[in-house]
C-alpha cells in the first residue's frame, strides 16, 4: 500500500494490492503491482516472500527531539511546567559526550525499530554532542537531518550560547555533515522564547550561508507560550513575526505544531512554503489544544506528522496518524482522515515537506526503496482483525488502529536493511 497522490485533493489515492509485490534493484523501486504482473515481467528476479504482511513506505518524522527519550511518560504537565522539571534538566546531561554518543544510539535504533526512514530531528545544545549524534545517524543509514539547538535565555544557564558561538559552532558542524550521505543540517533556534534578536539573527545568516539547510523550530504551542513570546517581542504582530524578521520562513522550514495560528501567520506560511509538523500525541499530553487541520489545508499550508518525543507518546508514527484522527473527530471544523489521509501524512506529506519528495515516501518507479514491512503477531488483536479485513482500505484502518513497535518485521533505506526482528511467519 502507498499513497502517491495527494487523497486530500483527490479520490482514489490509495493504490493497494492485494497478493502485491515491489520490484526493487539496485536499491530502487522498478514498479509496485499485482505478484501475477510483476513475476511475469521479472522472471528472473530474486523472491522475497513476505506473505501474511503489509508492506508500506518507510515512515517520515518531521519533529523529534533527540536528548528527550529519558523523558518519555512525563504525563501531568502543561508545556513550560514540563520544559522546567523533566526536560531541560536531562537535556543538560548532554555535555557529556560520552552520555551522548550512546543516547544517539539509542534514539536512532528506536527510531528504525518503528518503521521510521527518515526523520528533521532537534538535537541537543552542545556542538560535541551533535557531531556524536551525526556519526552514529551516518552509522544507521537512516535519512537524517538535524542540527545544533540553540537558545541565550529563559532556559537553564548551561544550554545558553551566544550569537556569535552559535553561528561559529553550526557553520562548523553543517560544513562537516550537510549533504554528507543522506544527511542534512537544520538550523534549530530552540524557539522564540529562548531566543533573543541577535541569536535569530545568527539563525538567520547560517540558514543563508549554507545552500539547502532546512530550519526548524516550535510555533504557537500553548496559549501560556505564545502569551510570554507576546511579551518579549513586543513588536512583533505575532508569534510567526518572531522569525519572519530573521529569514526563517521559507520553503525549507518546518514549525512544530502551530496548535493556535492566527490567520495572517497561516497566510504567510502558505506564501512562504513553509510546513508545519503536527504533533497530536504531544499536543494532547500537555494540554496544548487540538490542531486545526482544516484551517491549514485551506489556507495551502503543508502538514506532515511528528512524534514529538519526548512529549509525545513514542516513536510510532502509525499511532500519531491514530491520534491525529481521534483530533480532528473531536474538533467542530476537523477535517475527515481515513486510512489513505491518514498514511499519507506519516510517509508522502513528511517526504515532500523535507525535500524528499523525488526520493522517497511512495512506490512509483525510479523512489529509493524505503519500506517497512509490518506483520502481525501470533494471536494478536491485530492478526485477528486482518483476518477479517473487508478489503485494503479496511486493513490499513486496522494497522493504523492496532500496529506498533510489536509489528515491525524489518526496515530498509534505498533497500537496505536497517532493522529487522525475527518473526513466526505463521502469525497472521
Amino acid at each position: 500500500m502507498h499513497v502517491p497522490g495527494d487523497p486530500f485533493a483527490e479520490d482514489g489515492a490509495l493504490e493497494a494490492f492485494a497478493d502485491g509485490a515491489l520490484a526493487l534493484a539496485d536499491g530502487r523501486v522498478l514498479e509496485a503491482g499485482d505478484f501475477g504482473e510483476l513475476r511475469r515481467r521479472h522472471p528472473q528476479a530474486e523472491i522475497d516472500d513476505r506473505r501474511g504482511a503489509l508492506i508500506l513506505p518507510g515512515f517520515v518524522d518531521t519533529h523529534v527531539h533527540y536528548p528527550q527519550v529519558p523523558v518519555l511518560g512525563g504525563i501531568g504537565m502543561p508545556l513550560l511546567a514540563w520544559l522546567e522539571r523533566r526536560t531541560l534538566p536531562e537535556e543538560a546531561r548532554f555535555a557529556d559526550t560520552a552520555y551522548a554518543a550512546a543516547a544517539a544510539r539509542t534514539f536512532l535504533r528506536l527510531l528504525a525499530a518503528n518503521g521510521t526512514t527518515s526523520a528533521l530531528v532537534f538535537g541537543a545544545h552542545f556542538a560535541p554532542a551533535m557531531e556524536r549524534f551525526f556519526a552514529e545517524a551516518e552509522r544507521s543509514g537512516l535519512r537524517i537531518a538535524a542540527g545544533l539547538t540553540v537558545a541565550d535565555r529563559n532556559l537553564r544557564a548551561e544550554l545558553h550560547t551566544r550569537p556569535e558561538r552559535a553561528l561559529a559552532e553550526g557553520l562548523e558542524l553543517a560544513r562537516a555533515w550537510h549533504g554528507r550521505g543522506r544527511l542534512r543540517y537544520a538550523v534549530t533556534p530552540r524557539f522564540a522564547l529562548s531566543s533573543g534578536e541577535g541569536l535569530l539573527e545568527a539563525c538567520g545568516e547560517l540558514a543563508a550561508a549554507v545552500p539547502g539547510v532546512l530550519v526548524t523550530s516550535h510555533l504557537n504551542e500553548a496559549p501560556e507560550e505564545i502569551a510570554a513570546v507576546r511579551a518579549q517581542f513586543p513588536w512583533a504582530e505575532d508569534y510567526l513575526a518572531t522569525y519572519d524578521r530573521f529569514g526563517l520562513v521559507g520553503e525549507r522550514s518546518v514549525f512544530a505544531h502551530d496548535v493556535h495560528p492566527g490567520d495572517g501567520e497561516l497566510e504567510r506560511l502558505a506564501a512562504r512554503g513553509a510546513g508545519v509538523a503536527h504533533c497530536p500525541t504531544s499536543n494532547v499530553s500537555l494540554g496544548s489544544g487540538l490542531f486545526p487541520l482544516r484551517r491549514h489545508l485551506a489556507a495551502g499550508v503543508r502538514v506532515a506528522l511528528g512524534t514529538d518525543v519526548g512529549a509525545g507518546t513514542g516513536f510510532g508514527m502509525l499511532k500519531e496518524a491514530r491520534a491525529a484522527q481521534q483530533v480532528q473527530m473531536l474538533r467542530q471544523d476537523g477535517a475527515v482522515l481515513d486510512p489513505a489521509r491518514a498514511l499519507y501524512l506519516a510517509t508522502a506529506a513528511g517526504a515532500r515537506m523535507l525535500g524528499l519528495g523525488h526520493l522517497v515516501g511512495d512506490f512509483r518507479s525510479g523512489r529509493e526503496a524505503d519500506l517497512v514491512v509490518l506483520r502481525a503477531p501470533r494471536g494478536s488483536t491485530l492478526a485477528e482483525r486482518l483476518a477479517t479485513a473487508a478489503d485494503a482500505t479496511d486493513a490499513l484502518g486496522a494497522a493504523i488502529t492496532l500496529a506498533g513497535e510489536e509489528s515491525v518485521e524489518e526496515v530498509r533505506v534505498a533497500g537496505v536493511v536497517v532493522h529487522s526482528t525475527p518473526t513466526d511467519p505463521a502469525g497472521t
